[in-house]
């Protein structure tokens, strides 16, 4: 394919009326230039850009005639202010983008794949023009990743701090959450089911509606949630919902930074307000007698089912569909992780039939994070569900499964990956095992760290190496998720972290609460530190039980399936250990 295709076409102008007339003059002049054609009289992508100081705001756009559609720009008119002033006054630049293989569908595929890219770059402020627009089969579909990565490469050769290597952008948590990725037929009729139901429920004015979408790791729960928040947003006029009151919360802190960066880039929050929060703050500022409309809920296998903290009420997914026409939860049982999120049975059925009665249950089942075969899945599943050890097997993907003898060898492993551009995204993991308190220092060590400690080696846990970096190094990072800031590659994270992420390789630290005897994987909540887990529950009966043995199964679950290329494992347990060592041995 490299040889028969001709490469893109890039031109970089001044953003203004003097240099477009040029361009086009100096075009026109002369028949002979190849781009005249290819870029006058065939479809075009182009991007506007322009610098505040450190950060940029880019408008993207694709159409049949880049002369008359950059004019209307030039004219067009935003808060009172032309275009063309706000351009000349911050010295924009325009991009336009030609190859002699555009028709219509492949280029809103390049410029949905080119707004993807610049949400996901943290010195870009904000992208206009983000409607999103994937394609579906076309002509020439398959020409489309060869096209846009040869775009790419000369646009970083334009300017490469603007435009980053594509392997750090397809690695952040923005671009994994981003609302514009091509969805699954899976993903897809659950997205027009939802967009169905809301419709459905607030031209009736129904209330207390529950879409219960349930789906395990790496179902792709989270780009569903993003994806179809943002649809209803983007189109509420269009589908005649008016002004549309839409919240999006999640209970953990690192995703929902996420969430709320998107929803900055996409001008959300400009127009509507802190439309993105905890469950909590959502529960507290809104009142069941003046419901919002949709309240979308991701990983709702957090949520609180029993009060704590400044959470009072006796469970949050309750006091959210009170407060909301429809509601929509993204859940997993296998990754509920403390007491306060533990479903009674009989609760968590209630909800799923509730939803299956109103028609508004899915199932999402296709693994769409691990690039893994089944084989590899059935042992991960083996372990973490059934807690059995098989023999590992060769997976036919190149997915790669290794076992260590010592941690030291382990972390050399991660960092290996870590210093590759393609596998940047690698950090180790353990479970809740060694005390941390982020409210304090520890006490009687020789470090001023809390760390992971496994003999002569230890290292900090996460955000600890923090508290070393200037007030700048610490701004700079503040909203990057915790496997996004490069010192964490001397840390070791946790369920807190990392649930919810994707890592190239994740390197697995199985502590003192996972053990092997008689053939069978124990898991231990007397060797556990997570207090959240390992508490008792006190039951709508009265009674108190205590669930640590099951949450910490789910955290080992949640912390082994992270990986997307590969999975690296040490265990603390000298018998674990071994039958690891023998599992893998081909």
């Amino acid at each position: 394919m490299k040889k028969k295709l001709a490469m893109p076409v890039i031109r970089k102008i001044e953003d203004n009326e003097a240099s477009l007339i040029k361009f086009e003059e100096e075009l026109r002049a002369d028949s002979a230039i190849k781009e005249q054609e290819i870029l006058l009289d065939y479809p075009t992508v182009y991007i506007h850009n322009w610098k505040y100081k450190k950060t940029y705001e880019v408008y993207i756009g694709e159409t049949n005639s880049i002369i008359r559609r950059t004019r209307q720009h030039l004219t067009d008119v935003e808060n009172g202010k032309k275009w063309s002033e706000k351009l000349v006054e911050n010295k924009a630049e325009l991009l336009i983008i030609g190859h002699e293989h555009f028709n219509t569908s492949l280029t809103r595929d390049v410029e949905n794949r080119l707004i993807q890219y610049m949400m996901s770059i943290e010195s870009v402020r904000k992208v206009y023009n983000v409607r999103g627009n994937p394609q579906n089969k076309y002509y020439p579909e398959k020409e489309f990743e060869w096209i846009f990565r040869e775009i790419w490469k000369k646009l970083r050769k334009i300017d490469d701090n603007l435009f980053l290597e594509e392997s750090a952008i397809r690695d952040s948590a923005l671009f994994k959450a981003s609302p514009l990725h091509k969805l699954t037929a899976d993903q897809e009729r659950a997205k027009e089911l939802i967009v169905r139901k809301v419709m459905e429920a607030l031209k009736e004015n129904k209330k207390k509606q529950l879409i219960f979408i349930e789906g395990e790791a790496g179902t792709g729960k989270t780009v569903l949630n993003s994806s179809t928040f943002y649809e209803l947003y983007n189109r509420a006029e269009e589908f005649g919902l008016g002004n549309l009151k839409c919240y999006l919360m999640v209970n953990h802190e690192e995703q929902r930074k996420v969430y709320e960066q998107i929803a900055k880039k996409l001008g959300l929050t400009e127009q509507f307000g802190e439309i993105v929060c905890k469950p909590t703050t959502f529960i507290n500022q809104h009142r069941p007698e003046n419901p919002v409309d949709v309240a979308f809920v991701d990983e709702a296998h957090l949520l609180l089912t029993q009060g704590r903290m400044s959470y009072k009420g006796k469970g949050q997914l309750r006091d959210i569909i009170d407060r909301a026409r429809i509601t929509v939860v993204m859940f997993d049982e296998n990754q509920i992780l403390t007491a306060d999120q533990y479903w009674e049975a009989e609760l968590l059925e209630r909800y799923k039939q509730m939803a299956k009665e109103q028609g508004n249950y899915r199932e999402l089942k296709n693994q769409l994070r691990m690039a893994a075969d089944e084989q590899t899945i059935a042992w991960i599943d083996a372990f973490t569900k059934q807690r059995r050890l098989i023999k590992i097997p060769d997976d036919s993907t190149g997915y790669e499964i290794r076992v260590f003898d010592e941690p030291v060898e382990l972390e050399r492993a991660i960092k290996q990956k870590g210093r590759c551009r393609k596998t940047a995204l690698s950090r180790m993991v353990a479970t809740y095992d060694w005390k941390y308190d982020k409210k304090k220092l520890p006490e009687n060590r020789v470090t001023k760290y809390w760390e992971v400690m496994i003999k002569h080696w230890h290292k900090p846990w996460n955000y600890q190496l923090q508290k070393d970096m200037e007030a700048k190094e610490r701004k700079d990072i503040k909203e990057l998720a915790w496997a996004e800031q490069p010192q964490t590659i001397n840390e070791i994270g946790s369920t807190y972290t990392i649930q919810g992420f994707d890592l190239n390789y994740v390197g697995v630290i199985l502590g003192p609460s996972v053990t092997y005897r008689n053939g069978e994987i124990i898991f231990d909540p007397g060797k556990s530190c997570n207090k959240n887990a390992v508490k008792n529950r006190t039951l709508s009966d009265g009674t108190k039980r205590k669930f640590g043995e099951m949450l910490i199964q789910h955290e080992v679950r949640v912390l082994m399936t992270r990986g997307i290329n590969g999975l690296y494992l040490y265990a603390y347990d000298e018998e674990l250990r071994k039958a690891l060592q023998d599992a893998a041995v081909k």
